[in-house]
């Protein structure tokens, strides 16, 4: 893809909307070219659910628009602030945030894509997942609006949440869920229960030795999405571990293999 001439143009700390009735912020890049009717994507930050903020992927933000993306990176509700489903609910209002204001920020509002990484590659495949489950939504803002992505990427992330399970992540699915989730409430957190026909194309990104997440939820998940024929591709990166991506070169690498993803999906 070719990069635009001029600038990224960048409006931070945006108030998209409200998550427990504190503000929502997000950093939104504009391409260099102003146009009408560009895609658009939202960049959810990792961290467990418990740690990160709406700078984490300001890279990305700026390296997508710059090839023709309108990007956001956004902020969510932390797992020692509030629990499931609240993270998903900020998500969902971020994403209903850059349909609304479609014709203000030159978005054609059919093809709004949500990538992330670790923590926010669970919450972007969720958002994938439910944009038909009213649940999931909340009242952050613009609820008469749809939540509705056309194609998810996802970097390392976790698929299924367990309730008990000797892993390293064990402390950090409790604090998500709090202590009264029930193993129901565990199941209708997980991507991996989600898988339909209607799930939109979807890219997975994986370091092979990763000890944090193992590759096994973006192989599985990817199978299951094989299943139903959904577009669906897997991109294995030999002997990388958890965050790989945040080296410059790879970071690099992963960011070319979101364009050419977007720009065929979105």
């Amino acid at each position: 893809m070719k990069i635009q001439e001029g600038r990224v143009s960048i409006e931070e700390a945006v108030e998209i909307g409200t998550g427990g009735q504190e503000p929502l912020l997000a950093d939104i890049f504009l391409p260099p070219k102003e146009e009408f009717n560009r895609p658009a994507i939202l960049f959810v930050h990792g961290g467990g659910w418990i740690e990160g903020d709406r700078f984490q992927l300001r890279g990305y933000g700026i390296l997508l628009a710059r090839l023709g993306f309108v990007t956001m990176c956004n902020s969510y509700r932390l797992s020692n602030e509030a629990h499931w489903p609240a993270q998903i609910q900020d998500v969902k209002c971020a994403i209903r945030y850059l349909r609304a204001n479609a014709q203000k920020l030159g978005i054609d509002q059919e093809r709004i894509g949500v990538s992330g990484n670790s923590a926010g590659g669970h919450l972007s495949l969720m958002a994938a997942a439910t944009s038909y489950d009213d649940s999931f939504e909340g009242d952050g803002g613009n609820n008469d609006v749809s939540s509705k992505v056309k194609a998810t990427c996802a970097i390392y992330p976790p698929t299924t949440i367990r309730q008990l399970d000797l892993d390293p992540l064990e402390n950090a699915y409790a604090m998500l869920m709090g202590s009264e989730a029930s193993e129901e409430d565990y199941k209708k957190a997980s991507p991996m229960n989600y898988v339909s026909q209607d799930f939109p194309p979807c890219m997975l990104v994986h370091g092979s030795t990763d000890s944090v997440v193992p590759l096994k939820e973006s192989t599985g998940f990817y199978d299951k999405l094989k299943e139903k024929n959904i577009p669906a591709s897997l991109h294995v990166y030999a002997e990388e571990e958890h965050a790989f991506d945040g080296e410059s070169e790879k970071g690099r690498s992963v960011a070319d293999l979101q364009a050419l993803f977007f720009k065929k999906y979105l």
